[in-house]
């Protein structure tokens, strides 16, 4: 219920955020204000359905990992595969897998790019992705060629209204 709520809220926000000049797009990362006077490096973090996130910065690198959501439904984390760097990569190609003690899974990238940097804290502590899935656990950081694929993935709000409409169909 507090996802529908916020969703409707979201939906009147983004209409009064248009017209205000003060934003913040992640708490705590980035403030842009009129009177700033350098120019705002824009980060957003968007989702998928597989819950992957993506984190862009202003300069066309995107940090990717896996949700929160995804870490509690695969359990502890005890093995991860990481990309090779400087790897070109199309949208949903392959880059590595998670392993933990219910499952394995593929990941997979929701944008195509160039594999710049890989998180190889990983491979010597996998548990990182269950301790610190949206930050210290990140995935690979990728350059991105097409930033119109970004686009089609989900913001926060949109994630959290589908992550909410999958716990009601389980």
């Amino acid at each position: 219920m507090f996802f529908k709520n916020l969703v409707r809220y979201a939906a009147v926000s983004r209409q009064q955020s248009a017209q205000m000049t003060n934003r913040v797009i992640k708490v705590g990362v980035i403030h842009h204000s009129r009177f700033s006077t350098c120019q705002p490096v824009m980060a957003r973090t968007l989702y998928t359905k597989d819950h992957e996130w993506l984190e862009l910065d202003g300069d066309g690198i995107g940090t990717l990992g896996i949700t929160d959501y995804a870490q509690k439904a695969l359990g502890d984390v005890v093995f991860v595969e990481t990309p090779i760097i400087g790897d070109v990569v199309k949208k949903n190609d392959q880059i590595g897998a998670i392993e933990s003690v219910k499952a394995a899974s593929d990941i997979f990238t929701p944008v195509s790019g160039e594999i710049i940097n890989a998180n190889e804290q990983l491979t010597d502590y996998p548990g990182l992705i269950n301790k610190s899935p949206e930050d210290e656990g990140w995935f690979v950081k990728i350059k991105l060629s097409n930033h119109d694929e970004a686009e089609q993935l989900m913001d926060e709000i949109e994630y959290a209204a589908y992550c909410d409409t999958e716990q009601e169909h389980e």
